[in-house]
């Protein structure tokens, strides 16, 4: 049975009042066992997002389309790696939750994120939990998918 999961996320930011957060998932066939992967990762996006915001590390400004657009992995060549999750990724992997895309086959954002952001700094701390447990949560759905 295929059915659409519905998630409702109220996330409290310090100073920021409270936001409510939608995330509509519609599943496609996702593994019985892994039915909840894209709720998870839609969580981990809402504490990516808190995080970066929390810590002022969320731009109000959006960068140039030209940055947006570089072709480099990461923008790294026109973006800080926060600004690229804030500008690139949330927004990719909302969309793919929301529209009932297939999820990516992998992820390795870990690797550079551990090598990009600096250590010892509990900002830092707390997004590389979360980028490993969204690396961890991707290699599981793939794992699990019919070969």
């Amino acid at each position: 049975m295929d059915r659409g999961l519905l998630s409702h996320f109220r996330v409290n930011l310090p100073g920021c009042g409270q936001i409510l957060r939608t995330f509509t998932i519609r599943s496609r066939r996702y593994n019985a066992g892994m039915h909840d992967i894209p709720n998870r990762i839609a969580d981990v996006l809402l504490e990516v997002e808190a995080t970066l915001r929390t810590h002022g590390r969320w731009d109000q400004t959006r960068p140039s389309p030209r940055a947006l657009d570089s072709r480099q992995p990461f923008c790294i060549d026109t973006l800080r790696f926060e600004q690229w999750l804030q500008w690139i990724f949330l927004p990719r992997m909302k969309d793919i939750l929301e529209g009932s895309k297939p999820l990516p086959v992998k992820s390795g954002i870990f690797s550079y994120a551990e090598h990009y952001l600096h250590k010892n700094d509990p900002p830092t701390t707390s997004l590389l939990v979360l980028i490993r447990r969204f690396d961890d949560l991707i290699a599981i759905q793939s794992a699990a998918r019919p070969h």
